[in-house]
């Protein structure tokens, strides 16, 4: 905010000009106002210039500069928005007055990554004859078999954890090279290991009862799937702290918990009763004890039982109340990325925010009834589970106005629209205007295109891979687009298989495409004889079938699929047009020009490796360190094919490599570990 402008100079002036400028139509207060302006741009540009002094506050443009200054090689301009250097650059002083101890290889892997890390030295946990006159009592070169929360660290970070107050997990010594990845305990070797996976936070999602209408056996997940709870992170606040459970996302164990339940419950999860017309009321801590509950049993004595490794719930004895009260649970689950909906902040598109605003109150379907002649906005202000009739989003518009629906959870909420197909209960799109569907969760059913509409777009949703099934159990897609004409745009998504008429046009950046077998198709025509429409694709990962009339430009993009002999597993109808450039096709594709695209020859045994390919894991479609760096490495810019490419996952690790080798004493060595 400037500190003057036009109106603060005419008032600093004398009266009797001010009255004689009046008289003549204010020509000086003109001139002012233009002075005032510029007066402004001059003191929003000193501002900046002090600004720029300081690392925590300098434009993105100034951090090289200031990094040259104090001795920082190798940082550009082109990495800047890969690989955020901010903090990275304002700690350097630090780290050099505490080069080489584990807390700040710690703090530089956090700081060059941005992943939560811990720094362990493996020298430490080598079982070795000690020397009198140096005693170390934690390190015995055998361990309790009875301390089986302790035995579940062996190899992971934390075998070294004062808290246990524990012997440390020591081992015999492993002779091969750290860097490579494969040894660990030896004396020259400290590892780094990192935490790729995000604890997402969904509150105040209604449990799934299993089976429906139970009121003693429940699930975490508002899919009524297994789904394993995440711990919160807490901050550290000391630069000599090392990482321990609690400053990590990651998964919750039933020991720990049971352990830390008075730690981790209201901050990583928490359970919640409601009534109707009342106020969610919370369920007290003392109520619950942790078990196993693969099988669903637990105590008798226990009044709730929790398994945070698969995300159940056990009510020994329901209230007589229970069929009037709603059991919500908020709680973290890990997923890689920003993608498919959840409770982070999403950008808005400008062109909505002129349309009228209706919150759903009642339900989502009496919501999207009587549209306004130039369209809506609909709105869904919480994170839960909405079993709707069939909905229905008619974007018709009056012959004079093209209507524009907008169906849309509010920021930082996620809710979960349920769906049957087996019952008619598909999403039906129709109309002749635009339709978009932002940050919602849709299972159950498909989101099925008919009439004429002009354009769909699709922002940070997730239509579950494999959720709709037909009467006999078929798969069925998960987007169906029966209109011509119409402009299909999916950003940031994630869905299972799609169909459109073959004139429609598709976009698709960033996003998975699931059809969950690599032979089903992932995108096809309306019928089997039928291409599907023209498809541009960036930045994505497709698991399935290929078959569209015109590849315009696939990019960064990972087709994983196979065929039937003599098929080709991605085929593109039109070969003269298109380009593919950067991307992975399995063998045999049939596709416009290739530009850098693997495998390079069709004798090539490269193929993605994915930590996991099932929609319920938290490393859904990550690619696994073990896979070839042709495709690990093989973007345009070096990152990942694939959905995560935005991730800089590879310029990460080898910026933190290169940083490693300045910081660590002499003879030491490091490896880098991913906890998954």
């Amino acid at each position: 905010m400037t500190t003057f402008d036009g109106d603060k100079l005419y008032e600093l002036l004398p009266a009797i000009y001010r009255i004689r400028d009046a008289e003549q139509g204010e020509p000086l207060r003109e001139l002012l106002a233009v002075i005032g302006e510029q007066m402004g741009v001059i003191e929003e540009n000193l501002d900046q210039l002090y600004a720029n002094e300081f690392a925590e506050t300098c434009a993105p443009w100034v951090l090289p500069y200031i990094a040259d200054l104090i001795g920082i090689r190798g940082l550009t301009v082109s990495a800047l928005g890969a690989l955020s250097p901010r903090a990275e650059v304002a700690h350097t002083i630090g780290y050099r007055r505490r080069k080489g101890t584990a807390s700040m290889l710690e703090q530089l892997a956090r700081d060059v990554t941005g992943w939560p890390a811990r720094a362990v030295e493996f020298f430490e946990l080598i079982a070795a004859t000690q020397y009198m006159n140096h005693l170390r009592p934690a390190n015995q070169a055998f361990i309790s078999l009875r301390g089986a929360e302790r035995l579940a660290d062996l190899g992971g970070p934390f075998e070294r954890n004062a808290t246990f107050g524990d012997p440390d997990l020591t081992h015999t010594v492993d002779v091969r090279r750290i860097s490579r990845g494969h040894g660990r305990y030896n004396i020259p070797n400290v590892g780094i290991f990192l935490w790729r996976l995000q604890a997402m936070s969904l509150t105040r999602s209604p449990a799934v009862p299993d089976p429906p209408g139970d009121k003693r056996h429940f699930r975490f997940s508002p899919l009524g799937i297994d789904l394993p709870l995440f711990n919160l992170p807490v901050t550290e606040t000391g630069f000599a702290h090392l990482a321990q459970r609690e400053n990590v996302p990651d998964r919750i164990a039933r020991r720990t918990l049971a352990r830390r339940l008075a730690d981790e419950y209201g901050r990583s999860f928490v359970l919640e009763e409601k009534s109707p017309g009342s106020d969610p009321k919370l369920i007290n801590a003392s109520r619950i004890v942790v078990c196993d509950l693969t099988d669903w049993t637990a105590p008798e004595s226990s009044n709730i039982a929790i398994d945070p490794v698969l995300g159940r719930i056990r009510f020994a004895d329901p209230d007589a109340d229970a069929e009037n009260k709603t059991l919500l649970a908020s709680f973290h689950y890990g997923f890689s990325a920003s993608m498919g909906g959840g409770e982070y902040s999403r950008l808005r598109p400008a062109d909505s925010a002129a349309l009228p605003l209706r919150p759903v109150t009642t339900s989502i379907a009496a919501a999207l009834v009587n549209p306004p002649p130039k369209g809506m906005i609909v709105e869904i202000g919480d994170s839960g589970r909405y079993e709707e009739t069939p909905l229905a989003i008619d974007a018709t518009g009056d012959g004079t106005n093209t209507r524009k629906i907008e169906l849309r959870a509010a920021d930082k909420h996620r809710p979960t629209i349920v769906l049957n197909h087996v019952l008619n209960q598909d999403l039906e799109i129709r109309g002749d205007g635009e339709a978009i569907l932002d940050g919602l969760l849709i299972t159950g059913g498909s989101v099925h295109v008919i009439g004429n509409l002009r354009t769909l777009r699709l922002r940070h949703c997730t239509l579950v891979p494999g959720s709709s099934l037909d009467t006999n159990g078929t798969l069925l897609p998960s987007l169906v687009v029966d209109s011509p004409n119409t402009s299909i745009e999916i950003d940031r998504c994630i869905l299972g298989g799609i169909v459109t008429h073959r004139d429609a046009e598709v976009t698709i950046e960033g996003s998975i495409v699931d059809a969950t077998e690599e032979t089903f198709f992932a995108y096809a025509g309306t019928s089997a004889t039928e291409f599907g429409a023209p498809l541009k694709i960036t930045n994505s990962t497709v698991i399935g079938r290929v078959r569209t009339g015109i590849m315009r430009l696939a990019s960064n993009s990972i087709f994983l699929a196979a065929a039937p002999a003599g098929e080709a597993p991605v085929l593109a109808e039109r070969r003269q047009e298109g380009c593919v450039r950067f991307s992975y096709l399995s063998r045999g594709a049939r596709v416009p020009p290739r530009y850098h695209c693997q495998p390079e020859s069709e004798d090539s045994l490269i193929r993605p490796q994915f930590t996991s390919t099932h929609y319920r894991d938290p490393v859904y479609c990550q690619l696994s360190i073990f896979c070839p760096s042709e495709i690990r490495e093989g973007a345009d810019d070096e990152a990942s094919m694939g959905a995560f490419h935005d991730l800089y996952e590879p310029l990460r690790e080898a910026r933190l490599r290169g940083r490693l080798e300045e910081y660590l004493r002499f003879g030491l060595e490091a490896g880098i570990f991913y906890v998954t």
